[in-house]
């Protein structure tokens, strides 16, 4: 049975023939080539100039958010907890994959050992799970602080905040755990060649030369974990969320409270919203030509680690303050 190709961080497949690959004897590659941007191979090192304007915003944003709530004692809370886990999760996955891309674009290094390459796909794909569980975090967060805020102080204490980031991270952890498990006992013997600038689960899992249906089907249940149960979650607590923003009896009631939760809605959109669309070009638009679909889900794979201090840093009014504070006391 053949496999429709679809693309989500936890389950990526490129639209390529093996028939096109040279195709080789082996059982277990020593070393996978992953070729970059086929196609554009000449354009590479100006490709890596966005990639690494990207890289360096996400890192410097990230650890701006970090900084600040560290420092600011009056974001301690559930909130900025949540926030700046998101924070590390979106340094973690866009470091899992840059440096080698750039390696490729500037130094033509596209040998990735068949461990490191397992590595990297766990690591980029458990915590793609792990940014997906915040979200539902900062969803149950906001819920309780505006449909319960009463209560919100003694439901969300601090150990309470500390399990359920334990918890999300365990479940991203778990989720894809046996991911590099299967891909290393199924044996290999079509090509090594992986057409795009890191290792995704799927782009793997199509070189073996076994059934992969065990593999394939256990992406789609991760899939169905991600996509389905937690944007349904959210979903339901900005109906709850909504709501009671919109039985609040004045408008200027309504914007302050839809406006504590408006940043957390634009992250989730960044982040999902492409996802299904990309997901749906796949099924409906399948000659779409691999340099483009491959340029593009890379710059959205960066995107979510790029925009979401920027735009915590702009709709957040106490992380906006504190940021211009800061740059005053320097400039001064």
């Amino acid at each position: 049975m053949q496999e429709r190709p679809f693309c989500l961080r936890v389950g990526h497949l490129l639209p390529y023939s093996m028939s096109d690959s040279n195709t080789t004897d082996f059982t277990n590659p020593s070393t996978f080539i992953l070729l970059g941007i086929p196609g554009l191979e000449a354009a590479h090192v100006w490709i890596s100039i966005p990639f690494c304007t990207m890289y360096v915003i996400a890192i410097l944003g990230n650890f701006t958010i970090l900084f600040i709530v560290k420092m600011e004692t009056s974001l301690h809370g559930p909130m900025y907890y949540f926030l700046c886990l998101l924070a590390v999760t979106d340094l973690i996955m866009s470091t899992s994959i840059l440096p080698k891309m750039l390696s490729i674009f500037w130094f033509s290094t596209r040998e990735i050992s068949f461990s490191a390459c397992l590595t990297q796909l766990y690591v980029f794909h458990s915590f793609s799970v792990i940014e997906s569980g915040i979200f539902v975090a900062m969803a149950f967060d906001r819920y309780v602080a505006i449909c319960d805020p009463l209560r919100h102080a003694t439901t969300l204490t601090n150990p309470v905040v500390a399990k359920i980031s334990l918890a999300v991270v365990l479940r991203g952890s778990m989720l894809v755990l046996p991911y590099p498990f299967l891909l290393r006992q199924w044996p290999y013997c079509r090509t090594n060649i992986i057409p795009q600038p890191y290792c995704g689960h799927m782009a793997v899992l199509k070189l073996a030369c076994a059934d992969i249906r065990i593999s394939s089907y256990y992406g789609l249940f991760v899939l169905f974990c991600v996509m389905g149960l937690d944007v349904t979650f959210i979903i339901l607590s900005y109906t709850q969320i909504l709501r009671a923003i919109f039985s609040l009896p004045t408008k200027d009631a309504h914007l302050k409270t839809l406006g504590t939760c408006s940043s957390h809605l634009c992250s989730f959109l960044v982040f999902y919203i492409p996802d299904l669309f990309f997901s749906l070009s796949y099924r409906f638009h399948q000659n779409v030509p691999l340099h483009f679909h491959v340029l593009i889900v890379n710059v959205y794979y960066l995107m979510p680690s790029m925009l979401n201090p920027i735009i915590y840093g702009v709709r957040t009014k106490q992380i906006r303050g504190r940021v211009l504070r800061l740059f005053t006391h320097k400039g001064t």
